[in-house]
């Protein structure tokens, strides 16, 4: 069953959810905003969309790429803005995954020990306030006229750093990275069932379409949930959503900030899975290049 998000009313009764069974799946909630270079201002949005999140039954929380700070153009800004794994940003992150008792996932700028480039990093907070998870972007965007290589740092290929939320396993990637099956495939590979994609997708000619059928794609060739979550328009696509392990688009939002809630559950994947095994019939692995 799935909440389309579309009113605020927070009773499971009026959003359809009451058939839901809390022990057999879970709300996972893709939150869409515009961050800005006020990182007060974004917390601020954070944290009102988490609260609409929590109230519809959200118990994940995926807010997009760079949610700490953000402007048109990537230059010095970003480089100044950037902030280790424990400090302003993630502290109130943590706090906000524990004033509402979710777990929350966004996309930071990290410091590094380059003084001209930062990382381009996913952190995942446990409703404890525990970082529990962190993903350093790998395939930077360096296309469609832009050069994210110019200033950010590109993650070193590991094994994969995954999470649990209410029995399913839960993988991170960022953005482009969606343009390589790969990646996501390395993630169902490390277990994971549900893959979440803060994103920036930039605008542009077909662009929105790409967005679409490469996340449709991504869960339907590896029977997994896609929860992506884009900036809101003029920059961003928007069109934040999840997708199910047969391609279904469960919830998606237009071009407004918002929050939609989509739920989740291993059941099924397994459904999925046993009509069509893709995953168990493959011949073929992924290595790292």
């Amino acid at each position: 069953m799935i909440d389309s998000a579309a009113a605020a009313d927070p009773d499971p009764a009026a959003d359809g959810r009451a058939a839901a069974d809390p022990a057999a799946a879970f709300g996972v909630a893709v939150a869409q905003f515009r961050p800005g270079v006020d990182q007060a201002g974004n917390i601020a949005a954070m944290r009102a969309l988490a609260a609409t999140a929590a109230a519809r039954g959200a118990r994940l929380v995926v807010f997009p790429e760079y949610s700490s700070f953000f402007e048109p153009v990537l230059g010095r800004s970003f480089v100044a803005a950037a902030e280790p794994l424990d400090g302003a940003f993630v502290t109130a992150l943590a706090a906000l995954a524990g004033d509402f008792g979710i777990h929350v996932v966004a996309g930071m700028l990290e410091v590094t020990a380059d003084p001209d480039r930062f990382s381009n990093t996913l952190v995942a907070l446990h409703p404890s306030g525990q970082l529990v998870a962190t993903y350093r972007k790998l395939h930077l965007y360096d296309a469609f006229g832009d050069r994210e290589s110019d200033w950010v740092l590109p993650g070193t290929v590991q094994a994969p750093e995954t999470f649990l939320v209410d029995g399913l396993t839960v993988g991170m990637q960022t953005c482009y990275d969606i343009r390589f099956p790969e990646v996501t495939r390395r993630l169902v590979d490390a277990g994971a069932d549900l893959v979440l994609v803060p994103s920036e997708w930039v605008r542009g000619p077909l662009k929105e379409l790409h967005w679409r059928t490469l996340i449709t794609a991504r869960g339907l060739e590896n029977t997994v949930y896609v929860a992506a979550a884009d900036h809101a328009p003029p920059i961003g696509v928007g069109n934040s959503m999840v997708v199910d392990p047969m391609g279904v688009e469960l919830v998606t939002i237009g071009e407004t900030t918002d929050v939609a809630v989509a739920w989740v559950s291993k059941a099924r994947i397994e459904a999925v899975r046993a009509v069509n095994p893709a995953l168990a019939l493959r011949r073929f692995a992924v290595l790292p290049r």
